[in-house]
């Protein structure tokens, strides 16, 4: 009974922290919308979590799916508010987006799941304009269910841009099955990597925490020449949230935020904070 009722201490205290956390999260992010994102811009794959925005900047989500079909593929959050996707297409390439059309781009929880991350960046830079902001929250390993993965070197993105993702491909799903689902035996470990070659499924592919994370971004500067600065890199409980502005104007003139703590524009569901869909619950296929 008494191991019982300490069980039971332990997970309350823990659904505490949680929710403390996932509070805190939210403001963070708040803020920093607040702060950074003005005029028009996209937001991909925001679900039933969306950014939350403020006066003088609008959104379009985007998807890789219908909204019906957002719906199917994700049956774990499909009882609860979703976004309405205005937009069908590949969130690493948005191949339907002009050139320099956009204010900003949102893609929290994503580049984890890209398999070319420099060339996903090289994307989203194309479609802002001179001044815009790319804001993304990107998973600290040490605090998910990544934390047993070796960190992504900028060199293993270096040569992903420069061949192309596939030869990594493998080395990705091994590393994934090993240290995050964990087969019981090396034969269904095995199924399981062939299982996802086959469909490249959808993984975290890549790693990092927040000290990779901030050179990588300055790397791609140096590197590429990519024409970005860091505006800001916090780390928000099991995430850091970054924000890159694309050089080569100004900000906007109205980018200060006043001192009136005006309410943010009331966009459903409201954020969590917490963690993307697929840290619930890792499956073959998800993003």
């Amino acid at each position: 009974m008494e191991d019982a009722a300490r069980q039971k201490e332990r997970e309350q205290r823990y659904r505490s922290e949680r929710d403390q956390w996932k509070k805190i999260a939210k403001r963070v992010r708040d803020f920093l919308s607040r702060r950074y994102l003005r005029g028009g811009g996209i937001e991909i794959g925001g679900l039933h979590r969306p950014l939350a925005l403020y006066e003088g900047a609008t959104v379009k989500y985007v998807d890789r799916l219908s909204t019906e079909e957002v719906r199917r593929f994700y049956p774990n959050v499909a009882d609860q508010p979703q976004v309405t996707v205005d937009i069908v297409d590949d969130g690493e390439t948005l191949g339907t987006i002009a050139d320099g059309s956009v204010d900003f781009v949102i893609a929290n929880h994503m580049l984890e799941h890209t398999r070319n991350p420099i060339a996903t960046i090289e994307t989203f830079l194309r479609v802002i304009r001179p001044g815009g902001c790319i804001f993304m929250a990107i998973p600290d390993k040490r605090y998910t269910f990544d934390r047993k993965r070796e960190i992504t070197p900028f060199a293993h993105l270096r040569e992903d841009y420069r061949m192309g993702p596939e030869w990594s491909d493998r080395g990705h799903y091994e590393d994934w099955a090993r240290n995050v689902r964990e087969f019981p035996t090396e034969e269904a470990t095995r199924q399981y990597i062939e299982e996802c070659l086959a469909k490249l499924a959808n993984i975290h592919f890549h790693v990092w925490t927040q000290a990779e994370i901030v050179e990588m971004f300055l790397n791609m500067r140096r590197e590429f020449g990519f024409p970005i600065d860091i505006e800001a890199a916090v780390q928000n409980g099991h995430e850091v949230v970054v924000v890159l502005r694309k050089s080569g104007s100004a900000a906007p003139a109205n980018v200060e935020a006043d001192e009136g703590g005006e309410e943010p524009v009331p966009i459903e569901p409201e954020l969590s904070g917490g963690r993307d869909v697929q840290e619930h619950r890792p499956q073959p296929g998800a993003r």
